[in-house]
């Protein structure tokens, strides 16, 4: 976990205020006892968490692709290639969407804005170990010189985060 106190009260405020900006039907499917706190979302979304990405085309239309999500200090953090169409949309257009869905029983989602990062920046040095900590391990010490090859990652500064989870029975 690498939320500070602060990450987690502003992570509490923004899932709260997401929330009660919800309609009739996201609090009759999302009731209160579905909700996950701050705490909870941390603690599920540890390593690499595959998410659903949706950006916007420039005649307005959302475009949907799997990336590696890291949750890092109360963001969601992704990356590719500079060339991508993913980057090339948010360099025009940073509105994004992304859910976390691994099952039915467990969702996360957030609607806001890409923030390209420079992952090499000394101000990234906390998100750059944390990704040196999830994919050294599963893809060997050769992954740091990937990293310093050239991928784009971006920060999601969230407007709305949801949560869903099926309590236990």
């Amino acid at each position: 976990m690498h939320e500070t106190p602060e990450d987690l009260v502003a992570l509490r405020d923004l899932l709260d205020r997401s929330y009660e900006l919800g309609g009739v039907h996201l609090h009759e499917v999302i009731t209160p006892e579905r909700r996950l706190d701050a705490a909870g979302v941390v603690e599920r979304l540890q390593g690499m968490c595959l998410l659903s990405l949706a950006t916007v085309t420039a005649d307005g239309r959302p475009l949907v692709g799997p990336v590696d999500g890291i949750f890092y200090r109360g963001h969601w953090y992704f990356g590719s290639s500079p060339a991508s169409v993913r980057f090339r949309h948010i360099r025009v257009r940073p509105a994004v969407s992304a859910t976390h869905l691994p099952g039915e029983e467990y969702s996360v989602t957030v609607h806001g804005r890409a923030e390209i990062i420079d992952v090499a920046s000394p101000t990234q040095a906390g998100f750059r170990r944390a990704l040196l900590d999830v994919y050294v391990p599963r893809y060997g010490p050769e992954w740091e010189t990937f990293l310093d090859s050239g991928p784009v990652y971006a920060r999601i500064d969230a407007d709305r985060m949801l949560t869903f989870q099926m309590p236990p029975e």
